[in-house]
């Protein structure tokens, strides 16, 4: 089997209800799909983040080593791809992806047991929710929002936060946790909102309120204030999802960094070295919740990755690892597969069971969202 052509399939649409994080709101959500097409019939399907450069690197640099080549090398091909794009974890990571798609349709079987099997099969998701909308406080509708996802399945969500003041927040946050069941988790993520003085201020009011974990509260270049924040918080401190390599991993977990590290699939080169990276984690007693913001294919690597992921220790704070499941509109999760839209059912969702991904994109979907990359 030899691989004929590689596609690319960048997609953009408006939203409806402009939202984000603490940082900016989103506009638009696009993502970049790729498909690799085989002799043999057979198609594979992976899905990155549409950065700058990400389209022209995959038809230009990746393309050319991949063409006429065994897809199912898939270790050997990754080698060269990221020598060839000094380690771009985003190309590498959607291009992993549809070779494990093909790998695992080659042989007839989904991707959890090309690495050894589910631990679960139903799989724990959190709802990850849209964060702030433009000129609405989030005293309006945060609670509404986070009682409403309970309603619809949901045992735990993440709260977007820091666009405001936390003499402001806080006391929504408050209010949020009140209004939720006691066994329903609650979360939150900063986008490096804080300073060092803030985010410890921030960290212990959120502890008192009863929140798991604190998400990125400072900046995520070198991770540099992370060490000294968590020696001062009780509550976990959560990060990682932007970093590239595992040499990158390796650093912030050596540095004491994290509670909880966040590899995205489409980010840090793909599902082998998420895979990695977890390995890394246990090695350390950090436990591996993965980074997940993008359409249905993105989606489902990370329910594989997940699945195989062992159960961790029993001391306490850890427990099985989640999916993070983004709810802000987006087509390309929720229209883009037919049949399986990943519902959530007493806060789970099902681990796709098919060869490869267990999941097939509707080209004509991409193709009537597609942009100029």
């Amino acid at each position: 089997m030899k691989i004929t052509r590689v596609e690319t399939f960048p997609v953009r649409v408006d939203m409806a209800r402009p939202r984000g994080p603490s940082i900016l709101s989103y506009r638009q959500r696009q993502s970049l799909f790729l498909k690799v097409s085989t002799d043999a019939g057979l198609v594979g399907w992976g899905e990155t983040y549409l950065v700058a450069g990400a389209t022209e690197t995959v038809q230009k640099v990746l393309a050319p080593i991949l063409v006429g080549r065994d897809p199912l090398d898939v270790r050997r091909l990754w080698r060269e791809m990221s020598a060839a794009t000094f380690n771009n974890g985003f190309v590498l990571g959607g291009i992993d992806i549809a070779l494990h798609d093909l790998w695992g349709k080659a042989l007839g079987v989904p991707i959890h047991q090309l690495y050894g099997g589910a631990q679960r099969t139903r799989l724990p998701v959190y709802a990850s929710l849209p964060g702030y909308e433009d000129h609405v406080g989030p005293e309006e509708h945060w609670e509404q929002e986070a009682v409403a996802l309970v309603e619809g399945g949901f045992r735990a969500m993440k709260l977007r936060i820091g666009r405001f003041a936390p003499a402001r927040e806080l006391p929504v946050i408050a209010r949020v946790r009140e209004a939720l069941p006691a066994d329903v988790r609650l979360l939150c993520d900063a986008n490096a909102a804080y300073t060092l003085p803030t985010a410890v201020r921030v960290g212990r009011a959120l502890y008192d309120i009863g929140l798991d974990w604190f998400e990125e509260p400072l900046s995520q270049v070198g991770y540099h204030g992370y060490p000294a924040l968590r020696a001062k918080l009780d509550i976990a401190l959560a990060g990682g999802e932007g970093l590239q390599t595992r040499a990158s991993y390796a650093e912030l977990l050596g540095r004491g960094a994290v509670d909880i590290v966040q590899p995205d699939v489409s980010i840090c080169g793909g599902i082998a070295e998420c895979l990695f990276v977890a390995d890394l984690a246990r090695l350390s007693a950090v436990q591996t919740i993965p980074h997940c913001w993008g359409g249905a294919v993105m989606l489902a690597a990370t329910a594989h990755v997940v699945a195989v992921l062992p159960s961790p220790s029993r001391l306490e704070g850890f427990e099985d690892p989640m999916v993070e499941l983004d709810v802000t509109e987006n087509p390309f999760r929720t229209d883009l597969i037919a049949g399986s839209s990943f519902e959530v059912h007493d806060g789970t969702i099902a681990l796709p069971t098919g060869p490869g991904l267990g999941v097939e994109p509707d080209e004509a979907l991409l193709r009537r969202y597609a942009i100029d990359g």
